[in-house]
């Protein structure tokens, strides 16, 4: 039999091409007001905590005239009218942004409104959706996690699994924060709700929670972000939630990993690190970072050795979890490129790429289902297949769930329906709670003219 000869395809034919690019960590002397900080003080985790960039006047100190007056103008306004976070960006994740845009004030100025990094961590006016800035659903605790409570900052969603909000505060603070209700200072527009347990106190309820509830094995430690937990108390608490036997996954939740790599490299954090995987090692328990970057210029030399250090004291995995958002990484280049960023060059696994949450405000960042499932589809088969993320949509009520998974798509209104197989914590004698079907929203700005109007008549309903 002759073999048939398939015509060779030539890489340039292929709708992704792959190349390698090495990691590099942007020039920060390139802003007049880091000018003259050396190596040292930016490798230095509490110098980058001391010079975050925390409002209008530091930004200013920072960035000087590279950036025109219209910008902060755009900035001013945000934060007046619509923003849901406080600013706080520590340098290193700044310095991520518009990188090689030199050193003409107009040219910079265009950098910065089109910077993807930009888009997400330093909101502005004119990003907004002026026609539908919110969806009509949308809840500043979208996910219901506070309702689901079951200790203060615990929340039993899912049947096995939990997460602990240690705390309410970040090193750094996302425009689209998913817990924009709780985390950070007050905005204009939000007044932030607070944890009233002492530290210690809300600890102590979550170990013993934890110890009376042994269908209860992973648990996800977070806040905020746990690099703001003192580590002499992050470790203490690790080693408690270690000595529960019937806990066998431990994931620390950190943006900081990508935003404050420095606190990850510090000696006392890499050596309490090595104590809390070694004990873990010991018992069987699989401890893993949880990160969330979102740009593949997020990746600089500085969060691989971050994440590679981690592996080496014995953490099991470093792994990424994204959020989906529109000019930021929403097409299949730009979620490649990341990938490839984060687990060829840093050691990060691509796990999960979220849909944006409905909070307030967020509709210019979110996509509907329909793209999303695109996207899924676009990616695959170029990346190994256990570093390939999975899409998925965080349904109210619901979980987790991949974007393919729904059960109905109206798309003229843009409502997928979700069913899923267990009940929350607030639905253990609810006999619907398997049966129902959950609703979630497209963006009103993706759907047909007749979607809109439809939407434009009845929101208030």
């Amino acid at each position: 039999m002759t073999a048939i000869q398939e015509p060779a395809i030539d890489a340039g034919d292929q709708p992704y091409t792959y190349r390698r690019a090495e990691l590099a960590e942007p020039d920060w002397r390139r802003f007049p007001g880091w000018r003259d900080v050396t190596e040292a003080e930016w490798r230095d985790a509490q110098w980058q905590r001391v010079h975050c960039v925390r409002n209008l006047r530091q930004l200013r100190g920072v960035l000087g005239n590279l950036v025109a007056d219209r910008f902060y103008d755009d900035l001013a306004a945000d934060q007046r009218e619509l923003a849901t976070m406080s600013m706080l960006l520590p340098p290193q994740m700044l310095n991520t942004m518009a990188p090689q845009a030199g050193t003409d004030p107009e040219t910079v100025t265009d950098a910065f409104y089109a910077d993807p990094v930009r888009r997400y961590m330093l909101p502005v006016r004119s990003d907004r959706d002026d026609v539908w800035p919110s969806h009509p659903h949308s809840e500043r605790d979208s996910l219901h996690e506070a309702e689901m409570w079951v200790v203060e900052g615990l929340t039993h969603r899912y049947p096995t699994k939990v997460l602990a909000e240690l705390l309410s505060t970040c090193p750094q603070y996302c425009g689209h924060c998913t817990r924009m209700d709780l985390v950070g200072n007050s905005t204009e527009l939000i007044d932030k709700h607070k944890l009233t347990l002492k530290p210690v106190d809300r600890q102590d309820a979550i170990i013993g929670y934890l110890q009376r509830t042994p269908g209860v094995r992973d648990v996800v430690v977070s806040g905020g972000d746990v690099a703001n937990v003192p580590w002499h108390q992050l470790e203490a608490f690790l080693m408690r939630l270690l000595d529960v036997e019937t806990v066998r996954d431990i994931r620390l939740a950190t943006k900081a990993l990508a935003g404050l790599p420095q606190h990850w490299l510090q000696p006392k954090v890499v050596e309490g690190l090595a104590r809390v995987a070694g004990t873990a090692r010991r018992r069987g328990v699989n401890l893993a970072i949880h990160t969330h970057v979102n740009h593949a210029q997020s990746v600089t030399p500085l969060v691989a050795e971050a994440a590679r250090t981690a592996l080496e004291v014995g953490v099991r995995d470093v792994r990424n979890q994204g959020v989906l958002l529109r000019g930021v990484n929403d097409t299949p280049a730009q979620l490649l490129d990341l990938c490839f960023a984060l687990q060829g060059e840093a050691n990060i696994l691509p796990y999960y790429f979220y849909l944006c949450d409905m909070i307030p405000n967020a509709e210019h960042w979110r996509l509907a289902v329909w793209e999303a499932q695109e996207l899924q589809h676009a990616i695959m088969g170029y990346l190994p297949g256990y570093a390939t993320p999975r899409i998925v949509c965080d349904v109210p009520y619901v979980g987790k769930r991949w974007v393919h998974q729904l059960a109905e798509y109206d798309r003229e209104r843009g409502i997928s329906y979700w069913t899923k197989n267990y009940r929350t914590g607030i639905e253990h004698h609810d006999p619907e709670a398997l049966r129902r079907r959950y609703p979630y929203y497209d963006p009103i700005s993706t759907l047909p003219e007749s979607g809109r109007a439809w939407w434009a008549d009845n929101a208030g309903r």
